[in-house]
């Protein structure tokens, strides 16, 4: 497994450094083209990348890896909403979507203090029904993964959107990550709900990428603890999602100290091989920094230190 992953690594790599010579030798084409990259891309060519949340088949909005051509916020913005926009020449990884309607032109974008508000042409709003809250959760959690972005204003032709078109269901204006992606809602009682945001994975041609879930729980317990029981738990809600954290992982102990999470496991938290996988760390870390205001997450296991995923990492 090791060796077929290290074989994709080098193509996939090799595969890129070549685009990017083609796209740099062709003027031409500098307009047309956005490289779309993943983790390994950047970490082989230290080439800087966005996020961007694209659709998959199963209706998910998954963490995916773009590289922009430009360094100003306002471009980068209009160059994500251009690739999350259906088009013709849209070209992504199998089992990838874009979703913002086909035809919908993107008339403003004004760039505040840590708020962006964006204008839309009224193609927008034909969004179908099924669709409509993802693609509005997509926009905002790929602008807000930009830096200083801390809340979003969608219009429609000059016109704050106040409600899902097809819904009618209310929408809160800015829009924040309060809003929620790819929503389970596992509770049996109004009262005593927590909201925290869990990191899965899923497997799309052959390749792993990250889904975040915003669950709605009866459960007071710290978070943390809540991450680690859904991560860890040997059944999830939905089998098209995946947690390679064992079962008998126990989380010993936990505390922040100089905005920095600890999290002691036991021995569990290695593999057979008496690893940790990274997509275990890095599991775990994306739901932290989704659910508490840290800079780094320590890994620890019977106290010993392991590993350390900052959040200028992700």
């Amino acid at each position: 497994m090791l060796k077929s992953k290290a074989i994709r690594k080098i193509f996939i790599t090799t595969l890129s450094l070549f685009v990017l010579l083609v796209a740099y030798s062709l003027p031409s084409l500098e307009d047309s083209y956005t490289l779309k990259t993943n983790l390994e891309i950047e970490s082989a060519t230290g080439l800087a990348t966005d996020n961007i949340y694209l659709l998959n088949s199963n209706g998910y909005l998954v963490k995916s890896r773009i590289l922009l051509e430009s360094s100003d916020l306002e471009k980068k913005i209009r160059e994500i909403l251009k690739q999350l926009t259906v088009e013709d020449d849209n070209y992504f990884p199998k089992g990838l979507f874009p979703y913002i309607p086909q035809g919908t032109k993107v008339l403003n974008v004004l760039c505040g203090e840590k708020q962006v508000s964006i204008d839309f042409s009224k193609e927008f709003l034909d969004m179908s029904v099924d669709l409509e809250k993802q693609i509005v959760s997509g926009i905002v959690y790929s602008i807000l993964d930009l830096d200083d972005i801390d809340e979003v204003i969608l219009l429609v032709e000059g016109q704050v959107l106040k409600e899902y078109p097809n819904t009618h269901e209310a929408l809160p204006s800015p829009l924040t990550r309060d809003i929620g992606i790819n929503k389970e809602y596992n509770i049996t009682s109004r009262n005593d709900i927590s909201k925290v945001v869990v990191y899965y994975l899923s497997e799309i041609d052959d390749d792993l990428y990250y889904v975040p879930v915003t669950k709605y729980v009866n459960d007071e317990r710290d978070k943390i603890k809540i991450i680690i029981d859904e991560l860890s738990s040997s059944y999830i809600y939905e089998s098209n999602l995946m947690s390679f954290l064992h079962s008998n992982v126990e989380l010993l102990d936990y505390y922040e100290q100089e905005n920095v999470l600890f999290l002691n496991f036991n021995d569990y938290l290695f593999d057979s091989s008496d690893k940790v996988l990274e997509e275990v760390l890095y599991s775990i870390a994306y739901s932290v920094f989704a659910n508490y205001d840290v800079s780094t997450v320590m890994f620890e296991v019977n106290n010993q230190h392991i590993d350390k995923i900052s959040r200028d990492q992700i």
